[in-house]
């Protein structure tokens, strides 16, 4: 059948051809103009990293429709007021990790990462078949806003030391940059825990403001040259098991969303959380073999140390949930699921590993 003929039967004309020849995608979405402010440095390829691929996801997926235009820590507010940004309507979303706002509430951290808390497949399961993610929003919207998991490190190192920590009595009076409320546990072992953003630690270390400093691991840390200040490099973070980096958005600006960009955006938060673990998983075998080569000193904390910090952040923990009924729900949430995620992980995936660690140091590998 002729085309032209066919449209023009139709009393559709070039005008309803021009519709036809639309993509129907492209009719059916809303130009959107969003702002992210992310509370990293956008030298940090990983985590600042996360954002950025958000954004070119929501860009592809709408033909462009949708733009989430994503600031690097200082350009918008500095890297540790993003979610207060978001909550002031300065910007529709950020990009941040939720133990940095602990100050305002405990309940802050959980669903980041808390000392002795969950690994990163553990925290994965917990937020996104365990309620986490639910849960966390009953408490994010009484902040006026709304958030989905947007990136994970996996367990990160114990930070760059000046000097040697082998004892207790080496841990008292040490002024160390760490990040959430980690400090608070550290305080009860006579530590002076400070919280510096990430592009104004190095100077610190450099000039002997603080005699230690946690980041994130062994990529992002050679990218901020930690090793040529401080020369110590202590493992494990046990601070940080699994740190979830979160996608924060207002929610008066989500509600306004249509229901298939909603679904999207989640979608998308979900993706970029996914690629940013696999990311670490790729690049820090190699960065940590370039650490060491540069005069990096691998040290793990005793354990003296291990199990004193344990006691101490269970004991912080109880005043807590005394206090702050929210941090309890969510706290007493995680604890359900972290016995029977490690025995689980004990069975089958530490076994299978450590034959592999074994065979890996042996040089079979």
């Amino acid at each position: 059948m002729d085309r032209r003929k066919f449209l023009t039967r139709a009393g559709l004309g070039a005008a309803g051809a021009a519709a036809l020849a639309a993509p129907a995608v492209a009719q059916s979405n809303p130009a959107i103009r969003w702002r992210l402010t992310s509370s990293f440095p956008n030298s940090l390829d990983t985590i600042y990293g996360g954002a950025v691929t958000l954004s070119r996801m929501l860009r592809e997926a709408t033909d462009g429709a949708f733009d989430l235009q994503v600031f690097a820590a200082g350009e918008l507010v500095p890297g540790l007021q993003a979610a207060d940004a978001v909550m002031e309507g300065t910007v529709e979303a950020c990009h941040t990790v939720s133990y940095y706002y602990w100050g305002k509430d405990p309940a802050w951290a959980v669903p980041a990462a808390i000392p002795f808390s969950l690994n990163a497949r553990g925290m994965n399961a917990w937020h996104y078949h365990g309620g986490g993610i639910d849960l966390t929003n009953e408490f994010y919207a009484k902040q006026g806003l709304i958030g989905f998991p947007g990136g994970n490190t996996g367990v990160q190192m114990g930070g760059w030391f000046r000097r040697e920590v082998n004892t207790l009595d080496d841990i008292n009076g040490l002024k160390i940059r760490i990040g959430g409320f980690a400090g608070k546990v550290m305080e009860r072992l006579g530590a002076v825990p400070q919280q510096i953003a990430g592009g104004e630690i190095y100077s610190s270390l450099e000039r002997g403001t603080i005699d230690a400093a946690e980041w994130v691991g062994p990529y992002d840390d050679a990218k901020l040259g930690f090793v040529q200040v401080a020369p110590y490099y202590y493992y494990p973070g046990w601070w940080e098991g699994g740190p979830t980096v979160h996608f924060m958005f207002s929610r008066a600006a989500w509600d306004e969303l249509p229901a298939h960009y909603r679904s999207l955006l989640r979608t998308a938060c979900q993706a970029a959380d996914a690629n940013m673990l696999a990311q670490y998983d790729y690049l820090n075998p190699t960065a940590i073999r370039e650490l060491v080569a540069q005069g990096a000193q691998l040290r793990t904390f005793s354990p003296e140390i291990l199990e004193a910090c344990f006691e101490a952040a269970n004991t912080v923990y109880a005043e807590m949930e005394a206090q702050y009924p929210e941090f309890k729900t969510l706290w007493d949430s995680v604890k359900a699921f972290r016995g029977p995620h490690y025995t689980w992980a004990q069975v089958a995936e530490y076994n299978y590993d450590t034959f592999l660690m074994v065979k890996a140091n042996a040089g079979a590998l």
